[in-house]
């Protein structure tokens, strides 16, 4: 029966898969681990805030059997460029950042004494085989497991951590609104939240992918895209739970990095509920990560192989020949940024942190453009309450890109 409900399933779990990573496990988690319940709001905005550009993606595929994309062409080739540009401007530095930190968990989980370049490699390497011998057929199903063990392995978790019970060490911190490094958290929380705009992009050619072999999964992908985007809100809140019951009262420093990071979330839920429990939260933390790996290695090159088909109005030859040129570059740039770059890698995820926020409203119009295109050549309906929840939700997301850019002129 769970097989069965599963199979039914679209790409709601491949945007789950993609959403849920660092965003979650470190971010999240750092959230509850440092002001313990005091940021859940953040994880509430943050969604009803992109939902509806979110939903544009799934919603202009189920109604044109296109991709968002194709909307972006009826804007103009310059808006295909433009995300093209993007795309190539952060997929590096977002695989090879991902990459280093599942690395780091590997290590810490298997204790295999591998280098963490080693580990990405392997890492890289073992997900772009997955990708070029079983495509998206087999990203599809096995991508479906991995959500359903990190969900299991998440909640039970949390539902463990509730038992956890520390002395105050005395004053606890709170969200300081002047303090700069509380600032930049809290900028990053909400824009990595649940996941960057354009993975709007990557849910809507996953969902073209998934209606050509199942056309009927087209009738429910508002349902499929619901029960993705509700279940990573839910992820959020427990990783943010689990941070707080694990570190929040609890006197630990917590360390800086990633890696370090998740590190001592392992180490510390299982010395505090017994060894018993290590694989536990050692499951939920990989698997949170391996579905990121793993999605956004296919979605980087997918999205890129149909922009390009789009501009030079090649034959879908084209968009599997690119896509498998692109995944090999990707795979391959990845890797020399972690072999050459690994001592600046935090320059580089900022980099690529600025260039994905600043783009975010960008992003967001160009989904509402393409579905108002969509309207007036389809059954497409967007009623006017989501007109108006998008609107309001676009004018929060240029005030956030405007501070964010304020943020990073005067204190840094």
């Amino acid at each position: 029966m769970l097989n069965s409900i599963i199979k039914k399933l679209g790409p709601g779990l491949l945007y789950a898969g993609a959403a849920v990573g660092v965003s979650h496990l470190v971010q999240s988690t750092r959230a509850g681990a440092q002001f313990g319940y005091g940021l859940i709001w953040v994880i509430v905005i943050a969604h009803l805030v992109k939902y509806p550009f979110f939903l544009m993606g799934p919603l202009y595929a189920q109604h044109t059997g296109k991709s968002i994309l194709s909307g972006y062409k009826q804007i103009g080739n310059w808006a295909l460029w433009a995300f093209i540009t993007l795309s190539a401007a952060s997929m590096f530095a977002v695989i090879a950042a991902i990459s280093v930190v599942t690395a780091g968990l590997a290590e810490n989980i298997f204790h295999l004494q591998f280098d963490v370049k080693l580990w990405t490699s392997v890492l890289i390497l073992f997900c772009t085989l997955i990708l070029l011998i079983g495509k998206y057929s087999l990203l599809d199903r096995l991508i479906k497991w991995v959500i359903v063990l990190l969900s299991v392995t998440t909640v039970t978790a949390f539902l463990l951590s509730t038992g956890i019970n520390h002395d105050s060490p005395g004053d606890l911190p709170v969200f300081n609104w002047s303090e700069p490094a509380h600032l930049l958290f809290l900028i990053a929380f909400i824009g990595w939240m649940p996941a960057p705009m354009d993975i709007s992009i990557w849910h809507s050619v996953w969902q073209v992918e998934k209606q050509a072999t199942m056309p009927e999964i087209s009738q429910k992908s508002n349902i499929d895209f619901n029960i993705g985007f509700i279940g990573t809100a839910v992820l959020a809140l427990l990783f943010l739970s689990l941070g707080a019951g694990v570190f929040y009262k609890s006197g630990q420093e917590l360390a800086a990095g990633g890696i370090q990071f998740s590190a001592q979330l392992i180490n510390l839920y299982s010395s505090l509920l017994g060894d018993w429990a290590f694989w536990i939260i050692a499951i939920a933390a990989f698997t949170t990560m391996f579905s990121t790996i793993i999605t956004c290695l296919d979605a980087f090159p997918r999205v890129v192989s149909e922009a390009s088909q789009l501009l030079v109005k090649k034959a879908n030859k084209f968009t599997v020949n690119s896509y498998i040129i692109y995944l090999i570059i990707l795979g391959i740039g990845s890797q020399v940024i972690v072999y050459l770059f690994m001592d600046n890698m935090k320059q580089m995820v900022d980099f690529a942190t600025t260039v994905s926020f600043l783009t975010t409203p960008l992003l967001a119009i160009l989904n509402f453009k393409a579905i108002q295109y969509a309207r007036k050549e389809s059954d497409l309906n967007f009623s006017n309450f989501k007109t108006a929840w998008t609107k309001i939700s676009l004018v929060i997301l240029l005030g956030f890109a405007l501070y964010y850019l304020y943020f990073k002129l005067v204190y840094t």
